[in-house]
């Protein structure tokens, strides 16, 4: 079986689905690398004074915006409610929309000057972005703003969205988080859009029960979800690795569970994939074999010790079979090159690339 691209020996048409969109991508960008962006206010590239001042504007024009939109619905008559919010002490604006403090402006500017900058240069040698939700959700509002303007810059560089929250929780929850972030919310008002990724992670670890409604809802948007199978840290032996009553580790029940959950495209490829980390490779032969069809997350290359050239048995069903995704690699990648930030993370990024796509 061959998923290395859209149109290869293609069964009937049905469906388009997360795994044949994936296909045509990685097809059309001759890349199977995923830039992680995962921004440390305290940590960041030197911005030009332009990108900064692009990235204050997109916030302050979204803040506006919501102002406006309370303050319309603020207005509503028989609302007596609306037209004099309170929020227990917190500061806010006329209709009831948060007022940031001017902290939290500056610091998701820079955040966002310095996530748009990444992708700029990085994004021709990859084909997907995989934004850490925790690093803009912990800017509280102003973040949540951020990281719907790196989604947007994201796309409009021709890459996927993968969201890495990795949610898991119960039935009723879980649906509720694929909505949130692949959107399609049904509501009395109309569909709510969500942030409108291409992908999520998501902890299996509640069991079938809750990771279904997770792919279910994700599928209906004509996403994909990627489930922790064995993570990338050292941690995961912890638990991961334990044998279970029947013999084998619990990572290979888990990945039983993925290639169950999958559905495959005219491609080939499963709309649920598996979170493989590439600082254990020993087990990518094995999980092959367990998730013939799926495609692998493979983070840890890099900053956490993994090596592209480990990874082969990934890319066994073909390229779009593996993902390699490389956060702090890339955008610190001019801390040992040194030498333009931008630059140095557009080389990296490049030399990731030529060394998977020779893999396969």
């Amino acid at each position: 079986m061959s998923v290395s691209g859209a149109g290869e020996g293609l069964p009937a048409p049905g469906p388009v689905t997360f795994g044949d969109r994936l296909a045509a991508a990685l097809a059309a960008r001759e890349s199977q690398i995923v830039l992680g962006i995962d921004p440390d206010p305290a940590r960041l590239w030197p911005s030009p004074l332009g990108r900064t001042s692009e990235a204050r504007a997109a916030l302050a024009q979204a803040l506006a915006d919501a102002h406006e939109s309370a303050r319309i619905l603020a207005a509503a008559p028989g609302d007596a409610q609306a037209a004099h919010p309170t929020d227990g002490g917190r500061t806010t604006a006329p209709g009831g929309a948060p007022e940031l403090d001017p902290p939290a402006i500056e610091a998701a500017a820079a955040v966002l000057g310095h996530s748009l900058a990444l992708i700029d240069a990085a994004a021709p040698a990859c084909v997907a972005a995989k934004p850490q939700l925790a690093c803009f959700e912990r800017l509280g509002f102003a973040g949540a703003l951020a990281l719907e303007a790196v989604c947007a810059r994201a796309r409009a560089a021709g890459l996927l969205v993968l969201a890495d929250g990795k949610r898991g929780d119960v039935p009723v929850t879980a649906a509720a988080y694929a909505q949130a972030l692949t959107g399609n919310t049904p509501s009395p008002f109309g569909p709510i859009p969500g942030l409108g990724v291409d992908a999520l992670t998501a902890n299996p670890l509640l069991g079938r029960d809750a990771l279904a409604p997770l792919v279910e809802g994700a599928r209906a948007a004509g996403a994909g979800v990627f489930a922790l199978v064995r993570t990338s840290n050292p941690g995961a032996a912890d638990l991961m690795d334990l044998p279970l009553a029947t013999g084998e580790p619990l990572w290979e029940r888990l990945a039983a569970l993925v290639a169950e959950l999958g559905r495959p495209g005219r491609a080939g490829l499963d709309d649920v994939g598996a979170v493989t980390g590439a600082t254990a490779p020993e087990h990518l032969e094995r999980m092959r074999e367990l998730m013939p069809r799926t495609p692998f997350l493979l983070p840890g290359v890099g900053a956490q010790g993994g090596d592209v050239a480990t990874l082969a048995p990934a890319f066994a069903p073909g390229r779009a079979a593996g993902l390699v995704t490389a956060s702090r690699s890339i955008a610190h990648a001019h801390e040992q090159a040194g030498g333009d930030p931008a630059q140095a993370a557009r080389s990296e990024a490049e030399r990731l690339r030529e060394l998977a796509w020779g893999l396969a």
